[in-house]
């Protein structure tokens, strides 16, 4: 009998088992209940991203999914607060190393674009932001975005105003070796930002805000063709809310942070494929 061919979702859960078994151990401690590992953990959370929903309605589209059972070597599917309580479990570390590994999946070219973008906090209710003190709405995301492969090297979130040149040292510290050019807009006009870059080996392709004719002219400099590959940028983030949300799901900031590092993860997975 002629086998089945691999459904795309099936070679994701695959792709994503891979990463996990080369992440993290396969039970959190020894005195784990072994019941379900951390690869499996894993995977169905990285499923109910990608898919974009809640737990309880991913188990039960996974209840008709037999072949998705067999590649997690499931023998029951956990209950909806197991894969709530694991995704509080799972340290912000364990995804940024998954993330890390995911972008190896990908034939980079060290041509990078930094952009930020905006998402939604819809689950946060005006009573709760009043009582936390949490007065912005909106989720700051800045991606570091591979121009060739579109593979998001790196993400920053914050809930608050930080300004793009404040936010950017940290992802080049972070990022040294990875990116050798880094295409930036006007808000990333700093001189503080190109001397980082080229202090790490890095070459900062700006625009400078224009306030005099100089400015201009370093402008009107600028390799047109490279500077135009940060459109990508802006594909990405197009790309990450057409298929994951605008918005995201869980309400503690904490964990808004976690499901936004693993939506880039699991972009990173699919483009994989």
């Amino acid at each position: 009998m002629e086998a089945l061919p691999k459904l795309r979702l099936l070679r994701f859960v695959e792709q994503a088992m891979h990463l996990a078994r080369r992440s993290v151990a396969r039970y959190s401690s020894k005195f784990s209940k072994r019941r379900y590992t951390l690869h499996q953990h894993i995977v169905l959370l990285c499923l109910k991203v990608r898919k974009n929903t809640t737990y309880r309605t991913l188990l039960d589209e996974l209840i008709e999914m037999p072949r998705i059972w067999s590649a997690l070597d499931l023998q029951e599917l956990p209950s909806p607060s197991t894969l709530c309580k694991a995704f509080s479990r799972l340290d912000m570390a364990v995804w940024r190393v998954l993330l890390n590994l995911s972008v190896t999946l990908l034939p980079t070219s060290g041509v990078v674009g930094i952009d930020a973008s905006g998402f939604d906090r819809s689950h946060a209710s005006k009573h709760y932001t009043k009582r936390t003190k949490l007065t912005i709405q909106h989720l700051k995301v800045t991606l570091l975005v591979d121009t060739r492969s579109n593979a998001i090297i790196d993400v920053h979130v914050t809930t608050t105003r930080k300004h793009d040149s404040q936010i950017a040292p940290s992802l080049i510290k972070r990022n040294t070796g990875e990116v050798a050019v880094l295409l930036g807009d006007k808000g990333y006009d700093d001189q503080k930002i190109r001397a980082l870059a080229r202090e790490t080996g890095v070459r900062p392709l700006i625009k400078h805000r224009e306030f005099s004719s100089l400015h201009k002219a370093w402008n009107a400099r600028l390799d047109a063709d490279l500077y135009g590959q940060r459109s990508q940028n802006e594909t990405v983030n197009s790309r990450l809310k057409r298929k994951y949300g605008v918005f995201v799901r869980s309400r503690h900031w904490w964990k808004q942070f976690r499901e936004l590092v693993v939506g880039c993860l699991t972009h990173n997975i699919d483009k994989a494929l």
